[in-house]
């Protein structure tokens, strides 16, 4: 337990501090989080309107996508991606399932792909495997987020109806709802875990155990959900950047979200090959 302990202090350690500055600068890790934040816009409509057409044959409510966004999202930005996604799901059509696939699959492994690069610069390795290689793994990867998100949102409906039957049943049935709420935080960020750790562990050209991942996955869920939580709460109470962008300022936001989250990504990785790095020079 307490080499547990000493290794997560360690995580947090002066040296992997300074590390991190240094590498962002060396690697223009401001330069890569600004491709993934392009790349991540790409893919979020296709993503969410692939979602949604699938909505008639998921026991998952239209509420629960757009709040495990809004869950983080500062609310001008929310307001932006439901306006637009009501407008285009007021025209669509028969085929937009298969259009939705299509453009959410290809629009999130070039995300995946983006991600990659910034890894691999990370690690200093160069892409070795072949493009169809890279590029199955990207799709591979983007299926996997794909289901777990799925699942992510479908947990929450059978979970929340279980756990009142449960508590109703032993009289409880008030106390369930701030339980409830509490646990969802839980899940969510040990789902984040579990997403960041995967990408972490497959998404490099370097061969590594699990377990090597998990430092950066650490860092990235509790990076990500802090972050978001406190640009949120920036913009919903002091940045009025609508005064100062008119029409475009719930876009610049949306934007400046993306920007910090593919940043906190990118460090997650940062963090795992300082690990990497030091583990060699300790051989």
């Amino acid at each position: 337990m307490e080499e547990k302990v000493e290794n997560v202090s360690r995580l947090f350690s002066k040296n992997i501090v300074k590390q991190l500055i240094h590498r962002i600068q060396e690697d223009d890790l401001p330069g890569l989080a600004a491709q993934l934040a392009y790349y991540f816009l790409l893919s979020l409509f296709p993503l969410l309107i692939f979602l949604f057409t699938l909505l008639p044959y998921l026991p998952v409510p239209q509420d629960n996508i757009l709040g495990a966004i809004g869950q983080y999202a500062p609310e001008e930005a929310m307001a932006l991606i439901e306006k637009n996604l009501d407008s285009v799901m007021a025209k669509r059509n028969g085929g937009l399932l298969s259009i939705g696939i299509i453009g959410t699959i290809w629009s999130a492994s070039n995300g995946i792909n983006a991600l990659v690069r910034a890894f691999n610069k990370a690690y200093n390795v160069k892409e070795s495997r072949s493009l169809i290689v890279a590029r199955g793994t990207a799709i591979l990867l983007t299926f996997g987020m794909i289901t777990v998100f799925i699942v992510a949102l479908a947990l929450p409906v059978f979970g929340k109806a279980i756990g009142l039957f449960l508590f109703t049943q032993l009289g409880l049935g008030e106390e369930f709802h701030a339980i409830w709420a509490a646990i969802r935080w839980a899940v969510s960020a040990l789902i984040l875990f579990g997403i960041f750790t995967v990408l972490y562990w497959v998404a490099p050209n370097v061969k590594m155990k699990c377990k090597s991942a998990v430092p950066g996955a650490i860092f990235a869920t509790l990076g990500w959900t802090v972050v978001s939580l406190l640009f949120s709460f920036y913009v919903n109470n002091f940045g009025n950047y609508s005064a100062t962008y008119g029409s475009i300022g719930a876009f610049i936001i949306l934007m400046i979200w993306l920007f910090l989250s593919g940043l906190i990504i990118i460090l997650g990785g940062e963090v795992n090959a300082f690990y990497a790095e030091k583990a060699k020079e300790n051989c």
